[in-house]
């Protein structure tokens, strides 16, 4: 089966340019420069999934073809990934928003968006028609022909998901990652990644090397760099240095797995 992936956003919290700032990177007028929140699309013939929904979603989605969402994997509960779930109204149209997330981002988001939860008799007019279901890594489920199994990885001190579809996996925000995970990710060919800059130790993200690191003992044979910081360095300087199979992502890229 072919997945058809579109990278919304490929940027840290705050993403790039960096308000204020007047680095290379922040002022360099290559598209690929510009990166807002982290998000994917994920798409079949038949089927189209959203990973994480953060404040830039409205103006993500305004570049896509409109159409249903059939399902919304929120990685964890922090602003940049779950800021845009209000945006959700629109495809609505097509009926109720299915969302999936584990137990800590679903109560999270009851306490973030109060008004998307109350009993349907109650709901404010036009606020989006949610089903939030709880998953927890290791537990296989499937939406419409695509097989999704979530995994755990160490943000800090929080445990929040990856994902793995098939041979493609797409994990943000890591820190660290449990040994017994690798397992999950055997035989894992398409590896996205968080990578947030070169030098300077972050408490809760992974630096470049970390990434590479990873990406080589899961034995992945091409890696994508994702939520990474104005730090890091212009795009396209940033891949004539990097390993062959990695590259830094970009916003609008799409990617056929």
């Amino acid at each position: 089966m072919k997945l058809n992936v579109t990278f919304l956003g490929t940027g840290t919290s705050g993403g790039v340019p960096s308000i204020g700032c007047n680095c290379d990177v922040c002022k360099s007028t290559n598209p690929k420069d510009k990166r807002l929140r982290c998000s994917v699309l994920i798409e079949t013939d038949s089927t189209r999934i959203l990973l994480d929904c953060g404040p830039d979603f409205r103006q993500q989605m305004l570049k896509q073809p409109f159409r249903k969402i059939d399902a919304v994997l929120l990685t964890h509960i922090h602003y940049d990934h779950v800021a845009g779930i209000d945006d959700l109204r629109p495809f609505c149209k097509f009926g109720d928003i299915p969302i999936f997330a584990n137990e800590e981002t679903a109560f999270g988001l009851k306490r973030a968006f109060p008004y998307c939860f109350e009993d349907k008799e109650k709901l404010y007019p036009g606020v989006p028609n949610i089903n939030l279901n709880i998953i927890s890594a290791h537990n296989l489920f499937r939406i419409g022909d695509i097989d999704i199994m979530p995994i755990q990885v160490i943000h800090g001190n929080m445990h929040i998901l990856g994902f793995r579809f098939n041979s493609f996996a797409y994990i943000t925000d890591m820190k660290s990652i449990d040994e017994s995970e690798y397992s999950y990710l055997c035989g894992v060919k398409v590896l996205v990644v968080n990578a947030l800059r070169f030098t300077k130790e972050h408490h809760s993200h992974q630096l470049v090397d970390d990434a590479i690191n990873f990406s080589r003992k899961v034995g992945a044979k091409k890696t994508y760099l994702i939520h990474s910081c104005h730090h890091i360095g212009l795009h396209d300087d940033v891949n004539k240095i990097l390993p062959h199979g990695f590259e830094m992502a970009y916003d609008g890229q799409k990617i056929v797995i």
